[in-house]
C-alpha cells in the first residue's frame, strides 16, 4: 500500500502491523460520523434523492400485492451486485435454475457455481429481512448475512459468518500485501473499529438526513472489510435492509448494484478517495445521485409491471378466467419461469388443472415453452422478464 496517499487523512490513520520482520501499514477508519459540511448542492441533491424515494416508497405502499414485485426487484439486485464481484449469470439463468433448468436453448450455459452464488444472495437478503422482525441492523445481523451469502459456493474458505481472524487485503487479482492498494485494519482494531461501527447504527443523535448516513455506513463497512471474502456483497445488501428498518421504504425495493456496477470505476475510486483525503462530499454527492436515479427506475419498473398485469388480466377475463387462471398469472410476475409441477404447487391442483392453465397462458401469448423437448417443460413469460432484466434508462 502506497502510505504517502494515504498519510494525514483526515479521517482515518495508518498503522503499523505485522511481525518486524514482516511489518506492512494498514488503514483505520475514523469513528463516525465525520465532521462534514453540507453545501447548497450537496442539500439539491439530498432533496432530489429524498424525493424520488418518497414516490417509490408511496407505490409499494399503494400495491395490492407488492410482494409480486419484491421478489423480482430483490433477484435483479442479486444478479448485478454479484456481477460487480466477477459472477457471468444473469436474471434469465437465476430463473431457470430456480425453475429446475439451468441451461437455455439458444443460450451460452451459465456455470452453476455463479448462479449459486447469486441465489446465495437471494437467500441472504430475505434472511436479513426476516430477522429485522426480531433483531435491529447489527453486527449479529451483519454475520448472519455473511454466512447465508458465502455457505456452500466459492469463499465457502472465507469463514462464513464469522469475522477475519487474519488481515485480507484489496488491489489487482494476485497482488501480495506488499503491493495492494488498500489494506483494512489489522484483526484487533478491526474489532475495535466494528464496535464503534455498530454504535453508530444505533445512533440517531447526528444531525445527518438518513440517507447521508446510509452513505457513510456504505462508506464504513467497506473501508473496515471486516470478512475475508464477500465484503461488498454484505456492505450492499446492508443498503434495503437498513432503509426498511428506518422506515423509508414500506418493502425492499431499492438497490443500488445496477448504479454501482454502471460506474464501477467511479465507485471504488471515491471509496478510496474518502480513505486518502476524506472527499466525503463527492462520494456522498455519488450516493446520493444513485439513490434518485435507482428510486426512479423501480418506480417505473414497478409501474410497468402493474400494467402488464392488468393487460393480461384483461385479456384472459374477456373469456372465462377461473381465480385458479389468474393465481397463476400473478405468480408469473415473481417468477416469471414455470414448470407444470412448480404450477401444480402454486395452484394446489392437479397436474391435468395444472397443464391445461398453463396452455390457456400459451394460447394467450402470456408464456412460451423456454425449454426443449415435452418432457420436464419450462414456460417464460418473457414480457415479464425483459421489463425485470433491462438495463436501467431503456424503458
Amino acid at each position: 500500500m502506497n502510505i504517502e496517499r494515504f498519510q494525514g487523512s483526515p479521517s482515518g490513520r495508518l498503522v503499523a502491523a505485522g511481525p518486524a520482520e514482516a511489518r506492512y501499514w494498514a488503514y483505520v477508519p475514523n469513528p463516525l460520523p465525520p465532521a462534514i459540511e453540507l453545501d447548497n448542492q450537496l442539500w439539491r441533491i439530498q432533496s432530489d434523492a429524498d424525493r424520488a424515494l418518497g414516490e417509490l416508497a408511496g407505490l409499494g405502499r399503494l400495491m395490492p400485492n407488492p410482494h409480486l414485485f419484491i421478489n423480482p426487484f430483490i433477484r435483479r439486485e442479486a444478479v448485478l451486485s454479484s456481477r460487480i464481484e466477477g459472477t457471468q449469470a444473469d436474471i434469465a439463468d437465476l430463473y431457470a435454475y430456480e425453475a429446475g433448468q439451468l441451461s437455455l436453448p439458444g443460450m451460452p450455459q451459465p456455470s452453476e457455481a455463479d448462479v449459486r452464488e447469486v441465489l446465495n444472495y437471494v437467500y441472504a437478503l430475505q434472511r436479513g429481512l426476516e430477522r429485522l422482525r426480531e433483531l435491529p441492523v447489527c453486527l449479529r445481523l451483519v454475520r448472519e448475512l455473511h454466512q447465508r451469502l458465502m455457505v456452500g459456493v466459492r469463499g465457502e474458505h472465507a469463514s462464513p459468518g464469522d469475522f477475519r481472524q487474519r488481515q485480507n487485503w484489496i488491489g489487482r487479482p494476485g497482488c501480495t500485501l506488499a503491493d495492494a492498494e488498500f489494506v483494512p485494519p489489522p484483526v484487533e482494531q478491526m474489532h475495535e473499529a466494528l464496535a464503534a461501527f455498530e454504535r453508530y447504527l444505533h445512533d440517531n443523535g447526528d444531525d445527518y438526513p438518513p440517507l447521508v448516513r446510509l452513505a457513510l455506513i456504505h462508506y464504513q463497512f467497506e473501508a473496515i472489510h471486516p470478512f475475508l471474502d464477500g465484503n461488498g456483497r454484505v456492505g450492499r445488501l446492508l443498503i434495503p435492509l437498513l432503509l426498511v428498518h428506518w422506515g423509508l421504504l414500506p418493502a425492499p425495493l431499492l438497490y443500488l448494484s445496477a448504479y454501482f456496477e454502471r460506474h464501477r470505476d467511479a465507485y471504488y475510486e471515491l471509496l478510496l478517495a474518502v480513505s486518502e483525503r476524506a472527499a466525503w462530499r463527492e462520494w456522498i454527492a455519488f450516493f446520493l445521485r444513485g439513490v434518485a436515479e435507482q428510486a426512479r427506475d423501480a418506480t417505473a419498473r414497478a409501474k410497468r409491471l402493474q400494467d402488464l398485469q392488468q393487460r393480461w388480466r384483461e385479456r384472459l377475463t374477456e373469456g372465462r378466467a377461473s381465480a385458479l387462471l389468474l393465481r397463476l398469472l400473478d405468480s408469473l410476475f415473481e417468477s416469471p419461469f414455470v414448470s407444470i409441477p412448480q404450477a401444480r404447487r402454486i395452484l394446489g391442483a392437479s397436474y391435468v388443472t395444472a397443464q391445461r392453465c398453463m396452455q390457456r397462458l400459451v394460447d394467450a401469448g402470456i408464456v412460451r415453452q423456454a425449454s426443449e423437448g415435452s418432457y420436464g417443460r419450462v414456460f417464460v413469460a418473457a414480457e415479464v422478464l425483459a421489463v425485470i432484466g433491462e438495463p436501467a434508462g431503456q424503458g
